[in-house]
């Protein structure tokens, strides 16, 4: 056995140990991401081995808060991919004005900002106020960030960038206020907000939605877990609801395929049918 072998081992029973006791499910993460996010987690903790890792992580809560944190990845911004929000307000927002109360689910939320997104853009079309965003992750650190909406302000510079190329209609400055190096944003966009835990590789539906934004996410996982969550988004998603997905991700050659149409095709955007 060479050393590559043992390792697939050790990670193995990492990953199995942490879904046994923990109950987190990263067994079905693709592998060469879930490695290199293993060994910077490894050198994080001073540690040489993926089995040291392993008893450190069941038996130091703390550990286990960092390890769901560092295999997590939480790359997000504000209006990301601007071309997406533009094509949401031309062609989503107008099927959503029809109803009379609408739910929307981000799925993987990460630290919020493609939440808060969300939020501008449905106060500035007048939707807001007969909208509930379920806004969701696995993780509890990068929730409780979400939670508080504050973002560095260094930041901001880039995000008003985005949302005017998104097609924001007002000052991006508007939506919060600078202390210090943080910006806060405005309490108002979080009444409709529902901040939870759920974890897309071992928990269920909990509501039908009217749109599922799950982006840049399914990109992280081997083809068996993208075939659950695909199962479930599709469960979760009521007749004419409309899923988004990342860029690099797609529903061509899943069970789901057929039971989609394309509303937006180069933005990933589509609208169930059956």
């Amino acid at each position: 056995m060479n050393r590559n072998e043992l390792e697939a081992i050790e990670i193995q029973l990492l990953l199995e140990g942490v879904y046994r006791y923990h109950g987190f499910d990263f067994r079905n993460y693709a592998p060469a991401s879930l490695k290199r996010r293993i060994w910077n987690i490894i050198r994080s903790e001073h540690l040489t081995t993926v089995s040291g890792l392993q008893e450190k992580v069941l038996h130091d809560p703390a550990c286990l808060e960092r390890f769901l944190l560092g295999l997590s990845v939480n790359v997000t911004a504000m209006f990301r991919d601007p071309s997406f929000y533009v094509a949401l307000r031309s062609k989503v927002l107008p099927l959503l004005r029809t109803y009379p109360f609408i739910r929307i689910w981000h799925a993987g939320c990460s630290t919020g900002e493609e939440v808060y997104s969300m939020a501008i853009l449905l106060q500035e079309e007048g939707l807001y106020q007969r909208c509930r965003i379920y806004a969701t992750d696995m993780n509890e650190m990068v929730l409780r960030k979400a939670k508080a909406g504050i973002f560095s302000l260094g930041l901001m510079q880039e995000y008003t960038q985005n949302y005017l190329l998104a097609g924001g209609k007002q000052s991006f400055a508007e939506y919060y206020t600078a202390a210090y190096e943080n910006a806060i944003f405005r309490s108002s966009l979080k009444e409709n907000i529902v901040f939870s835990q759920h974890n897309l590789a071992t928990d269920s539906s909990f509501n039908e939605f009217n749109v599922i934004l799950c982006r840049n996410v399914l990109i992280y996982f081997n083809q068996l877990l993208q075939e659950r969550v695909h199962k479930l988004l599709y469960e979760s998603l009521g007749t004419f609801g409309v899923l988004g997905l990342g860029r690099q991700e797609s529903l061509k050659f899943t069970p789901h395929e057929q039971q989609y149409e394309e509303l937006v095709g180069h933005e990933k955007i589509y609208r169930r049918i059956v």
